[in-house]
């Protein structure tokens, strides 16, 4: 079951931050223009450093989808630059998954965290169809999304930080009224924490590792 009182909170908090909009969209063209950088993981570093990365990746997640106004490209761009995962192309990819084209559907973290998790956790075989851990960590990774908003749609996402579903590519009104109830900078909120639980499961399959070979 969700924390309401805990999102509410954090709702409250994201639609009076100050966003720093420059120095944001200043780091995310210079990954446009450069590229992810490829990272060599330290397991043993990432896991002493824990709390900071998901403190970091949540805050990107938040920051990104800000900046794009997409909640999908948000999620997966703080992944994606925290852990060395994919490439710009893959982001512009992820253009309409919000809510499966704003229809309703599928929120777009979950969209955006999962591509990051594939990309963490698949093989590099393409055709083996018995690499199936990744479904393992997905279903993870959809079971704590859930039950962090109590939903994986984005229609009842948008209920829950936004007080409705407006369906904003319904029409001009529909998309002035999504805006008049502070979506852009309430709307964050999924992505930030979807990024969020998306690099914890990451995180504790490097402290699973860690912990066999002690063994």
């Amino acid at each position: 079951m969700p924390d309401l009182e805990a999102l509410k909170d954090k709702i409250d908090e994201l639609a009076l931050r100050d966003w720093n909009l420059s120095a944001i969209k200043t780091r995310f063209n210079k990954l446009v223009d450069e590229g992810i950088p490829s990272k060599t993981l330290d397991p043993r570093e990432v896991i002493k450093h824990k709390d900071e990365i998901l403190d970091r990746v949540q805050l990107k997640g938040e920051e990104y989808c800000y900046l794009t106004r997409n909640c999908a490209k948000g999620s997966a761009t703080a992944l994606f630059e925290e852990f060395g995962l994919g490439n710009m192309e893959i982001i512009r990819g992820l253009n309409p998954f919000p809510g499966i084209a704003m229809s309703g559907g599928i929120c777009g973290p979950v969209s955006g965290g999962l591509m990051a998790l594939s990309l963490y956790f698949s093989g590099p075989d393409l055709t083996d169809y018995q690499d199936t851990r990744t479904y393992l960590f997905a279903r993870k990774y959809l079971r704590r999304f859930e039950d962090a908003f109590g939903s994986l749609l984005c229609s009842d996402i948008q209920t829950l930080l936004l007080g409705k579903y407006y369906d904003p590519m319904a029409g001009g009104e529909n998309f002035q009224a999504f805006n008049k109830a502070r979506a852009r900078e309430k709307c964050p909120l999924a992505p930030g924490l979807g990024a969020r639980i998306a690099a914890e499961i990451i995180i504790e399959s490097m402290e699973k590792e860690q912990s066999a070979r002690a063994d």
